[in-house]
């Protein structure tokens, strides 16, 4: 009795060649990417109209440090995905182990996503949630259609990050992922560097994407002496009139704040500022348009010390903050010279 040869039950890649032409299940296909493990990321954008717009995704990656670029992949059936599909800024926010209804809520079609849940702006006017893993503030720097989801190439412009655990998914549910914080690790972001800006009695103030007004900001101090503005362009500072003026924290967002005073190396007109930037006069600053209560103090101080001609540099802390006045700003000295 001749014996038979059984059939191998695993699948050789000369069987898996021979079958390229048919179909691929896509069921089984999702189910194996989904074994690959990922992070949790809500991904935030404002409409034409100003409006927080955000969906959940776990489809992103970092891809260049030099420059600083990410990307993330946004499903054309997302409700969202026309906003994204035309926005100039988006931020990317990935999630921590107790963020799970975060998650839900933004996979789903509600409607009032942003009702219940704490987010600020810092750089681009993309909303940033105050309580999630890490944040990046990003421009975008290119789209590519790829199928049936677009890709969206983001440059970091400010990030800011937190020791707390990540959220994992696979497999189709959120998993747990042990995460002991190395030795010595801190919690590290960016602190936001703001400059008021003065040119002849007039303030420098920039459109924060939902109807509101923050000072001019860079992820970092100059060291160049040129602020770039979200828009395009960029402004020359005078870099020996740039003085320390305010060092703080915000109860609602995450990175403190360095703020300098600065001054315009040449003179600029309105007319030659992108169109979300305005010079508002000291009588005629919106106060009330300002967001974050700590900046309209710090600008109402800037406006009253400017009048004296009577400087002072403010350092929080926890029973109120400190004031140490400056008898009269002097241009800065060479080190070398002292």
């Amino acid at each position: 009795m001749q014996a038979v040869a059984q059939q191998s039950q695993t699948p050789t890649p000369a069987d898996a060649c021979a079958s390229a032409i048919s179909a691929i299940d896509p069921v089984a296909l999702r189910r194996a990417l989904g074994t690959f493990v990922t992070g949790v990321t809500v991904v935030t954008t404002r409409d034409e109209a100003g409006r927080a717009r955000g969906m959940t995704a776990n489809s992103f990656t970092s891809v260049s440090l030099d420059p600083p670029l990410l990307l993330v992949c946004i499903g054309k059936s997302a409700a969202s995905y026309p906003v994204f599909q035309s926005t100039a800024h988006f931020a990317v926010n990935l999630l921590h182990e107790g963020q799970t209804e975060v998650s839900n809520l933004f996979a789903s079609k509600s409607a009032d996503k942003f009702t219940t849940l704490g987010h600020d702006v810092v750089h681009t006017g993309a909303p940033v949630l105050t309580d999630c893993l890490t944040w990046f503030d990003c421009t975008v720097h290119n789209r590519v259609d790829a199928g049936d989801h677009l890709i969206l190439i983001g440059q970091i412009q400010a990030f800011g990050t937190s020791p707390a655990a990540p959220l994992g998914f696979c497999r189709g549910r959120y998993a747990q992922v042990k995460d002991p914080l190395p030795p010595g690790w801190l919690s590290s972001h960016d602190m936001i560097v703001g400059y008021l800006i003065d040119a002849n009695g007039s303030l420098l103030l920039a459109q924060d994407g939902r109807g509101g007004w923050v000072l001019p900001s860079a992820p970092r101090r100059l060291a160049n002496g040129r602020l770039p503005l979200t828009g395009g362009g960029e402004l020359a500072l005078v870099p020996h009139d740039t003085f320390l003026y305010s060092v703080f924290d915000t109860a609602e967002s995450d990175p403190g704040y360095l703020m300098y005073r600065a001054r315009l190396a040449q003179p600029l007109s309105q007319q030659e500022l992108p169109p979300n930037f305005r010079f508002f006069p000291f009588d005629q600053l919106p106060y009330d348009d300002i967001a974050s209560r700590e900046i309209r103090s710090m600008v109402r101080r800037y406006v009253r010390e400017t009048a004296g001609g009577h400087f002072g540099i403010y350092m929080d802390s926890h029973d109120g903050g400190r004031i140490a006045m400056v008898s009269d700003a002097q241009p800065w000295t060479q080190l070398s010279q002292v």
